[in-house]
């Protein structure tokens, strides 16, 4: 069973999304030059309790599943601080966790055989062509275009990541969608969402 590096976050990334982080815990530092190094990446999960940065004796408690992420661009910020961009690669779920001497989290997991990037192509009928336009409309706002994402909108896997990522819900409800295995299971409650969302209005 493989042993990844996991990175606590404040969010949820999935399969084909890009985030920006900004790097300054010795622990972080130690891990970004050994995957620029490797080439190797590192697991991203939601923090279910506890700080990002590590406070005194505080422990961080994490959701059991998340997305393995390589970084795919680097640079030294205005400030000095080293900034990343990960991209997320195949969604994983947490066999065993601990903590090493580093204070990173490191743990056993079992990668997804169908949430991955790889993941063959899944062609999309009229059903969600109302989707696919409010997907198109959110790639469309500046700061997703920042992201450069590679969205295929003919592609059921790449419909549900983006929105999954994009729509403004609570990232509770963003693991929620993660942790669903059935492409058309986590549509379904898309559109609920969405739904939802659009009376609210």
């Amino acid at each position: 069973m493989p042993e990844i590096p996991l990175f606590p976050l404040r969010i949820v990334m999935f399969p084909g999304g890009r985030f920006d982080l900004q790097i300054f815990e010795r622990r972080y530092i130690d891990l970004i030059r050994h995957c620029l190094k490797s080439g190797s990446g590192f697991g991203i999960c939601l923090l279910k309790g506890g700080e990002e940065s590590l406070q005194g004796n505080t422990r961080q408690a994490i959701h059991r599943t998340g997305t393995y992420s390589k970084i795919v661009d680097w640079d030294q910020l205005e400030n000095g601080l080293l900034g990343i961009t990960a991209g997320g690669e195949v969604k994983f779920t947490i066999e065993d966790s601990w903590q090493a001497d580093s204070g990173l989290l490191r743990a056993n997991v079992e990668f997804s055989s169908a949430d991955n990037i790889s993941a063959q192509i899944i062609p999309l009928n009229d059903q969600f062509s109302g989707l696919v336009d409010l997907l198109q409309s959110l790639g469309n706002h500046p700061l997703v275009e920042q992201k450069n994402l590679l969205i295929n909108y003919d592609n059921l896997w790449d419909l549900g990541w983006r929105l999954s990522e994009l729509v403004p819900i609570e990232v509770e409800k963003k693991q929620q969608l993660l942790e669903i295995d059935d492409p058309w299971e986590r549509m379904k409650i898309i559109e609920g969402i969405v739904a939802g969302l659009a009376n609210e209005t």
